[in-house]
């Protein structure tokens, strides 16, 4: 059953994996679509809490650190599908299983086989043939450092759903705290952002104002030198010289650039989003809760295989063979990891 589990939860990352790379590429705040997403999974899990009637036990509370590590994670994710390469990214977000096993074997003492110890070469082969076939260096380095950061956090999330789990903690309850953790501060640094934006605008429109009124008050005394000119042409029987503002001719719009999304449709579609998101963690907990905690964090990161296949067939994003080969490879090893334990 948890294999089950564990494979929906996978499909439901793998969509939402899907809809952020879609999303990075639009013109919204990222901070306020991530806290539509968050916001979505409050009222969703707890719309089931308080239906279910589940039990609030101390244990629930640690959902709040599962809410910090998800935030961490999933802003980290977004930030690598809009600067990195989508297949490296890919490949990152099929790794947490990797930090999982190790913190279970070092709190728990869930030891590796040794068919899963050769999952984990096979998996880090493939990583670095990856690194190997993007020929990382100093300048390129921005969607491998997100992609750790993907990685090192969607682990300590795994772990500490598993945790919560172990303590007992019913399901909805701990999501409830994990997506209002989460949403409090990516509302935090959208308010904060927005805050500072609007602050700018204001200092342009300050110094915009002071322009305008600097550029009357010069325009009001070339107008008294033109109007005595006339009055002297006229006396002289000449004609007053008929000025046309050249401005008014060229001021036609430029190209448009991509209008910005509004905060309610950019809010909504984040609550849309994050559908997805709360349907993967409503699987994952009890898949953890049944299942040994490597293996479902393993079969949950087969998720990269939706977003692989994305990138190939939509996206037309080319692979190299030695890339392609890194791919093959790590996705080989996490398959290893469920199958040869």
């Amino acid at each position: 059953m948890w294999f089950v589990l564990a494979a929906a939860a996978a499909a439901c990352f793998g969509l939402r994996g899907i809809l952020y790379q879609w999303t990075s590429k639009r013109p919204l705040d990222r901070n306020l679509m991530l806290f539509g997403v968050y916001l979505s999974g409050t009222w969703i899990t707890l719309a089931a809490a308080l239906a279910l009637r589940a039990p609030w036990t101390p244990a629930v509370g640690l959902g709040a650190l599962m809410g910090l590590f998800s935030f961490i994670s999933n802003a980290a994710m977004y930030k690598g599908f809009a600067v990195g390469k989508m297949s490296l990214m890919a490949m990152f977000t099929g790794l947490p299983p990797v930090v999982v096993a190790l913190l279970a074997f070092a709190v728990w003492g869930e030891r590796l086989s040794v068919w899963q110890l050769l999952a984990f070469v096979v998996i880090m082969s493939g990583l670095l043939m990856v690194r190997y076939s993007n020929d990382l260096s100093l300048r390129n380095l921005q969607g491998a450092q997100w992609g750790v950061l993907t990685m090192l956090f969607f682990g300590l999330t795994d772990f500490f759903t598993k945790q919560a789990t172990l303590l007992g903690a019913a399901t909805f309850p701990t999501l409830v705290v994990m997506y209002a953790t989460g949403g409090i501060l990516f509302c935090f640094i959208w308010l904060r952002q927005r805050g500072q934006a609007l602050h700018a605008a204001d200092m342009v429109r300050q110094a915009r104002n002071e322009t305008a009124a600097a550029s009357a008050g010069a325009s009001g005394r070339g107008a008294a030198d033109t109007q005595g000119n006339a009055s002297t042409d006229a006396k002289d029987g000449g004609e007053p010289v008929n000025r046309t503002d050249g401005s008014a001719a060229s001021s036609g719009s430029g190209p448009a650039a991509a209008k910005p999304w509004t905060w309610r449709r950019t809010l909504l579609w984040g609550m849309t989003v994050g559908i997805t998101n709360a349907s993967g963690m409503m699987l994952a907990m009890p898949a953890f809760k049944l299942g040994t905690t490597g293996l479902v964090s393993a079969v949950m990161a087969a998720n990269v295989v939706l977003v692989m296949l994305y990138a190939r067939f939509v996206l037309k994003e080319k692979f190299t063979r030695l890339e392609l080969a890194g791919l093959m490879i790590g996705l080989t090893g996490i398959v290893l990891l469920k199958l040869l334990s």
